[in-house]
């Protein structure tokens, strides 16, 4: 299990139902509890786009067209902030402050004088008040410098002091915003241990209230905390005893709290010694006989799942601008060599095989730029059903960002091996992704489940329907229609009243993996129904699909809007969507086969048939070739 203060890996003890249980909770949470900074559509129905995807229909409203939803003095604010943080990066080492284990006090002091603690603070608390889109944007900026750095100001404000700004009381705010926006305090996130891992609901630290109600008393352990041995504020997860309104039962229930490092009884372990992110202090916090006042229940008494679900999903959309800059600023290391780099008589810009490297690496950087402000512009206009999309980016873009770094160096060849090129520091910066603020490998479920259970529930109601036919001609004729003219290879979705002329034959490679995708869903779910939470190997394969279909999706919105607004690089956007697509849909079609086809099923067996007995021998089963007598 693995959190450093943000999220959490599945255990490997863990069964597969038992983590999938977990997300459906998480999903469940965040549909009932909306943070209060957020104004919701009126509508009732879910807008997702990947949701809705799931179930074979198109909801257009948070993809086409690519969003623009902050106001002229939101942007102009923005753009007043790049010039003085691009200066201060200027002056700013990251190999110093990795060797140093975190930024001297002149780099947080210019940090918190420029707003940079506190960008979504509202500016009553001293904060900058940015939009989503302005701290993705911001995020950018210092991704592109050090994810260090990148990582202390992610675990600060995007979920260290945002559950005070999600859900804190008016004195709660009053009282903390101001000292961890402008006044020098470090918050932390604290939610995993060392017992518990994606099944956050089994923490042990407990809170016991007081026979007054006055105060909690607080014992426990929480591990991998960003900013844990540096933070005075914690927004802190324990158990407490839950007496049930209804039924009178007691039952333990997660709460969170609002923690002072000067209530007394919180102590911090010594840094940890961390592949990459030095920058960034993580450590191990401890809490004994911790006493919290009742007034710093953080969304009320036994809702602390909730909340912690909140925050995360929140923030997540944040990863893919900040990756963003780091793919960019590897784009531009290697490019700058590969045009000076004499190999054979000429520059390597002109070899075949660097060609498609950079071609690649742009084109994942373009995918990932254009989910995350895709996701914050989506946000600043008001929705809420973004949470599949948010994790879909956090998992391209890791991984994204990993596949450009590790190109840029193979591009610059000895010297991109060199510490001096800077590139491996950021490879070794960038492995966290994949794993923090939801590990890769179960997000791709949580997709998966998540969309199936919004399909699944569409098949319920047609079943429904079926037993009152004379009350549902309507839903009946409709699904029929749909599956009809599908299953003879007739209509089926069609996007190109979306894109601009030119992008209209890739919107057709985007439509085709749509239909392709949903009939592999549908018919999943007829084999399997309830059974497919336990079939993995088929519900990574879908998730990919998902992944690229939305990515394509996104690419083929924000290049649109560069053709009908004339933007400078539109043409060369159009060339990246293109590409991407072609390819994106030739990965679909592998993968829907994958899900299907029986030679693979029956492959997906042999697997795990290896696996078993690799854990059984607790490694490597075979001997060595080289027999010794």
């Amino acid at each position: 299990m693995l959190q450093f203060g943000r999220f959490v890996v599945a255990r490997n003890e863990q069964s597969s139902r038992a983590i999938l249980n977990q997300y459906y909770r998480w999903l469940s949470a965040s549909a009932q509890s909306k943070p209060k900074e957020r104004s919701a559509p009126a509508a009732t129905v879910n807008t997702s786009f990947m949701a809705n995807l799931f179930r074979g229909e198109i909801e257009p409203l948070q993809v086409f067209p690519y969003p623009d939803s902050i106001k002229p003095e939101q942007k102009e604010m923005i753009g007043s902030l790049i010039d003085p943080v691009t200066r201060f990066f200027d002056g700013y080492d990251p190999v110093k402050a990795e060797k140093n284990g975190g930024p001297d006090e002149a780099t947080f002091q210019s940090m918190w004088e420029m707003g940079l603690m506190g960008m979504q603070a509202p500016e009553e608390y001293g904060g900058l008040a940015l939009p989503n889109t302005g701290y993705a944007r911001m995020g950018e900026l210092v991704g592109a410098r050090d994810l260090g750095l990148a990582v202390v100001f992610g675990a600060h404000q995007s979920i260290g002091w945002k559950g005070v700004l999600l859900y804190g009381t008016e004195e709660q705010k009053t009282k903390y915003l101001p000292k961890v926006v402008t006044g020098g305090t470090i918050a932390a996130f604290c939610l995993t241990e060392p017992s518990s891992g994606s099944d956050a609901g089994s923490i042990r630290s407990r809170a016991v209230k007081s026979a007054d109600g006055s105060h909690y008393v607080l014992n426990g352990s929480k591990i991998w905390i960003s900013g844990g041995g540096l933070a005075d504020l914690l927004t802190v997860f324990a158990q407490t005893e839950i007496t049930d309104p209804k039924t009178g039962q007691k039952r333990d229930k997660v709460t969170a709290f609002i923690v002072e490092r000067a209530f007394g009884g919180v102590t911090s372990g010594p840094p940890e010694d961390k592949m990459g992110i030095k920058c960034s202090n993580t450590a191990e916090v401890y809490f004994e006989d911790v006493r919290i006042p009742a007034e710093n229940v953080l969304g009320g008494e036994g809702n602390g799942f909730k909340v912690a679900m909140n925050i995360l999903n929140n923030g997540r959309f944040g990863m893919s601008g900040t990756l963003a800059g780091t793919m960019a600023h590897c784009i531009q290391k290697a490019a700058e060599h590969a045009t000076t780099r004499v190999q054979f008589g000429q520059k390597i810009e002109n070899f075949g095989n660097v060609q498609e490297k950079l071609a690649r690496m742009a084109m994942h950087q373009y995918v990932s730029q254009s989910m995350g402000y895709m996701i914050s512009g989506n946000m600043d206009a008001g929705h809420t059903d973004y949470h599949l999309e948010a994790a879909i980016s956090k998992v391209f873009a890791s991984e994204a960002a990993w596949y450009v770094c590790d190109e840029a160096i193979q591009i610059l060849g000895g010297n991109g091996f060199m510490t001096s090129s800077g590139l491996e520091k950021f490879l070794r910066d960038i492995r966290i992704y994949r794993i923090f603020e939801g590990a890769n490998d179960i997000l791709r479920l949580f997709v998966t489940l998540t969309g199936i259970q919004y399909a699944g529930s569409h098949l319920k109601e047609l079943q429904r329907a079926f037993k009152n036919p004379t009350a549902n001609l309507g839903l009946i004729f409709k699904e029929g229609s749909r599956r009809a003219v599908r299953s003879i290879g007739y209509g089926g979705t069609d996007l190109s009243s979306f894109v601009a002329d030119p992008l209209k034959e890739s919107a057709a490679l985007c439509a085709d993996s749509i239909d392709r995708f949903s009939k592999t869903i549908e018919a999943l779910l007829i084999k399997h129904g309830k059974g497919i939470v336990d079939q993995q190997f088929l519900l990574i394969r879908l998730a990919d699909s998902a992944i690229d279909i939305y990515a394509m999706s996104c690419v083929l919105s924000r290049a649109t809007k560069a053709l009908r607004e004339n933007h400078p690089s539109a043409e060369h956007e159009v060339l990246m969507a293109k590409a991407w697509c072609v390819e994106a849909n030739d990965r679909v079609r592998i993968n829907v086969r994958r899900a299907s086809n029986g030679v693979f099923l029956k492959n997906y067996d042999t697997m795990s048939a290896i696996a078993k007995n690799i854990c059984s021998r607790q490694g490597v089963v075979q001997s060595n070739p080289v027999r010794i007598v």
